[in-house]
């Protein structure tokens, strides 16, 4: 595997690829199927001519890979128009942050076996996330505070030669700080003082580079979709809390945006849609998850429950919905109960499922 970020290279040029594929072939000889792994690739003038011929001759599978937005999806496809299989990685779920931390969990035994550590590994996870070498590192705010930046630079403000950097960072840091909230791009621009094209423009941006991505309120007219408010949420929990949150007092948004990254991750294999569901009275359910055209699941995240006027709340919500979408399969992720209970309003009668966030999560139910 060639990074091509390592220092130890002093210069790109155009045939460098082809001086390193013969060094290879020479000093290693290869006899079987060949694989080439390149990262961070775009520093390499002309990459893409180079993939495309190797390919076309069948002399080796090769996987690129970079967090560069020179390597955004859409790009990918028109400079390798039918040669490529996209795999957009997310940062660790927690599942995978378990096992970075060599936590062996193999069944229902080891749930209640290690239910402490367990929790305590939560703890951490969803005050850092699960970006790798965050995971690893003894300076995980800082190293956030550096990826942050990163992105900034970068994969927006050097690409699209951004003469606003300041605003574009403003919104970055407001919707760092606002994320489980509603929002829409008028709302905001008297916050920054400029437009809502402005708004729509640096939103793409940095959703476009993966630091963010927007939630639509469910409705089964196209129309009322886009036009209503969209919910916000952070690819990374560990980034919004750097950045924008103060940690204690937010666990219900963390927990929510968790949840939501879960459901984006099974979003992209092409499964299912996921929506917020908000009615006139402003009652509201976190998740609709549509499979096809049916409302498989309703997910509420209330991470304290035992706030009696909150839990009413948020159960009210859910039966609305219930009655509305026609679905029975209702979830309320919180931080600790785990039961079911039955619950009749609105002239209607459902079972609700308790379950603790982090057991969700391992039990990787929504998968």
């Amino acid at each position: 595997m060639i990074n091509f970020e390592d220092k130890r290279f002093a210069e790109f040029y155009p045939k460098f690829l082809d001086e390193i594929y013969e060094a290879y072939l020479e000093y290693l000889k290869p006899n079987k199927e060949q694989f080439i792994f390149l990262d961070e690739i775009h520093n390499v003038p002309k990459w893409e001519k180079w993939v495309r011929t190797m390919h076309e001759l069948g002399k080796a599978r090769i996987i690129i890979s970079g967090s560069s937005s020179n390597l955004l999806t859409g790009e990918l496809a028109s400079i390798l128009t039918g040669r490529h299989l996209d795999v957009f990685v997310f940062p660790l779920s927690f599942k995978e942050f378990v096992h970075f931390k060599n936590l062996k969990i193999e069944d229902e035994l080891d749930l209640i076996a290690k239910k402490i550590d367990i929790k305590r590994t939560f703890n951490e996870y969803i005050e850092f996330g699960g970006f790798p070498e965050v995971v690893l590192s003894n300076e995980k705010k800082q190293l956030l505070l550096t990826y942050f930046d990163d992105i900034l630079t970068k994969d927006i403000e050097r690409r699209y030669k951004l003469k606003e950097s300041k605003k574009l960072r403003a919104l970055a840091r407001f919707y760092l700080t606002n994320i489980s909230n509603t929002i829409t791009f008028n709302s905001i621009k008297q916050f920054l003082d400029t437009t809502t094209n402005t708004i729509e423009k640096f939103s793409s941006y940095l959703e476009e580079v993966n630091m963010l991505f927007f939630v639509k309120r469910f409705s089964f007219k196209v129309k009322e979709q886009e036009k209503a408010a969209r919910k916000l949420y952070a690819i990374d929990v560990g980034l919004a809390n750097a950045i924008g949150f103060r940690f204690s007092s937010n666990l219900g948004k963390i927990a929510e945006n968790i949840v939501a990254i879960e459901l984006r991750r099974k979003k992209m294999s092409g499964n299912i849609e996921i929506y917020y569901w908000q009615d006139i009275q402003k009652r509201e359910v976190d998740f609709v998850v549509k499979k096809e055209q049916k409302i498989k699941q309703l997910i509420q995240v209330c991470w304290n429950i035992d706030e009696y006027k909150t839990k009413e709340r948020e159960i009210k919500a859910l039966l609305k919905a219930s009655k509305e979408l026609k679905c029975k399969n209702l979830i309320l992720l919180n931080s600790n109960e785990e039961k079911t209970e039955q619950k009749e309003w609105f002239g209607i009668k459902r079972t609700i499922t308790y379950e603790p966030l982090w057991k969700w999560l391992l039990e990787n139910r929504n998968q």
